[in-house]
């Protein structure tokens, strides 16, 4: 009895001193340095302000909206085939298989091996009159070893956390991925649009021309014309007809451009018709904005989940300042000399088992350091984060900005093109009755290919603007219960079980 009580007595005062040594390896006081912004905190200024507030958020397919089948197919076809999303979805696949390797340093770990030697004995000078001695034996050893880390302070479940929110970065930057490469194909069908548009002024105007130029040649044969306005009317076709291939030249590339995006050769933007773009979609704004912003952007949930792995990795720093227990246990069957596989059926079998302890006494700084580099990424993270979040209110209220500009152009634009047209027609009517020169008609053509030319720039860009606010509003394509929770975004402020992280979690388990 007295011994037991002796032994007890001793186990308690190994503890006491094992935790008491553990206690001189101190944080220092290390800890992060910037905190999160809170989206509802944000001014979102006068233009976002009093913007119509009573759109929904995008759709996921935001593009059908523009009401063009080619276009629909060609996402579809894009998205199926993009090695830009193919490598997203890799490096998904890799952080997945990543998270499963530091779960596997939660469970327990069972190894076996099995040595095989054949071995040749030294002679009498050596090993003296032994039985084995000169000559050859197997030498053969089997174990099966089990190990099992404790994990008391939340080392490896935090590593684990913190690699599967790593996966949830990958999947959201894979999200990202897709709305940006959606957006890119919807601004280059744009510009293909553009493409036709262009082409069809600039035919019209060689057109309007020729024409011209033949009325010339014709006035100059009845007499009532002269030499130079032939001259002048034959002198802007060479130029007219080069803006014809410039724009032709644009609607090629733009076919490239398509079939790259796509993922394809350019042969199969050849395929590709006059696009039949109509948006008559009006782009009032969501009424939770700021707040739910963070949820539906890929980029900022993207943020969002590596400020919480981030977080973990302190927790697993700060997990090092303290002792760990790992229960480990073998069987070995060992045996020398004899047949190859005697070993087998020997006697000669040992076992062991126990708890190994370990902590640390003094690290040099090391673990300390460790904790500051920790905590300096985790601020990394949340300066990351609060970037993002400030660019991407900048992004909305610079598109509300250029669609209310953009309506007013292209309203001011339609206006300049009928005068212009107007006084084209009253010029060149003026010209047939010989009541004017050519030189009226001239300056009124270039009026009207300016006014047309920006009318049809205008309408792209309009056209652009519903792509790129829908772009900045997140695409519709993720949704705010894929973000991590406001817990998992914060260090634990203790380590253990009882921990804030640990007390969320178990309270999860429960529920």
């Amino acid at each position: 009895m007295r011994g037991r009580v002796i032994s007890k007595t001793a186990s308690a005062t190994v503890l006491t001193a094992i935790l008491t040594i553990a206690g001189c390896a101190s944080t220092g006081q290390v800890a992060p340095q910037d905190s999160l912004k809170e989206a509802s905190t944000l001014d979102v200024g006068s233009a976002i302000r009093a913007a119509n507030a009573d759109a929904q958020w995008p759709a996921e397919q935001w593009w059908q909206a523009y009401r063009d089948p080619q276009l629909d197919q060609w996402i579809a076809r894009a998205t199926a085939g993009s090695p830009t999303l193919k490598m997203a979805a890799a490096r998904v696949r890799e952080a997945q298989q990543q998270a499963g390797v530091a779960h596997s340093a939660l469970l327990p770990h069972v190894d076996a091996g099995m040595s095989i030697a054949r071995k040749n004995w030294p002679n009498n000078d050596f090993y003296g009159p032994g039985p084995y001695a000169d000559t050859t034996t197997w030498d053969s050893t089997a174990a099966l070893t089990l190990s099992y880390d404790l994990d008391l302070w939340h080392r490896d479940d935090n590593a684990a956390e913190s690699a599967l929110d790593v996966a949830h970065v990958r999947a959201a930057d894979a999200r990202a991925a897709q709305l940006e490469l959606e957006t890119n194909i919807v601004r280059a069908y744009i510009g293909f649009s553009q493409g036709f548009a262009l082409l069809d002024i600039a035919q019209d105007t060689l057109a309007q021309q020729e024409r011209i130029a033949d009325l010339a040649r014709r006035r100059l044969k009845g007499g009532l014309g002269t030499q130079l306005e032939v001259s002048q009317a034959e002198a802007p076709l060479p130029e007219y007809e080069r803006q014809v291939d410039i724009y032709k030249e644009e609607i090629a590339l733009a076919r490239n451009q398509l079939a790259a995006l796509a993922g394809e050769g350019p042969g199969a933007g050849e395929a590709l018709t006059r696009p039949a773009l109509s948006l008559a979609t009006p782009l009032p704004l969501p009424s939770a904005l700021p707040a739910e912003l963070v949820g539906h952007r890929p980029d900022i949930v993207a943020a969002r989940w590596m400020v919480a792995a981030q977080a973990r990795g302190i927790d697993v720093a700060k997990a090092g300042f303290y002792p760990n227990i790992n229960l480990a246990a073998s069987l070995t069957q060992a045996f020398a000399g004899g047949a190859l596989l005697s070993f087998l059926t020997s006697k000669a079998s040992g076992y062991s088992f126990g708890p190994a302890i370990s902590l640390p006494i003094f690290e040099g700084g090391r673990l300390r350091a460790q904790l500051g580099a920790a905590s300096a990424q985790y601020d990394q993270a949340v300066d990351h984060y609060n970037a993002t979040l400030v660019a991407a209110l900048k992004d909305i209220a610079d598109q509300v900005v250029r669609v209310h500009s953009l309506d007013t152009q292209l309203e001011a634009s339609g206006r300049s093109v009928a005068a212009a047209r107007k006084s084209y027609d009253l010029a060149n009517e003026g010209y047939k009755r010989g009541l004017t020169d050519y030189l009226n008609v001239l300056i009124a053509q270039a009026q009207l290919l300016k006014a047309q030319d920006g009318q049809a720039r205008v309408r792209a860009q309009r056209l652009a603007s519903y792509a790129t606010l829908t772009s900045a509003l997140g695409g519709g394509i993720d949704d705010p219960s894929n973000g991590p929770d406001e817990i998992a975004l914060a260090p634990s402020q203790h380590i253990g079980p009882f921990s804030r992280l640990g007390q969320a979690k178990n309270d999860a388990k429960q529920k």
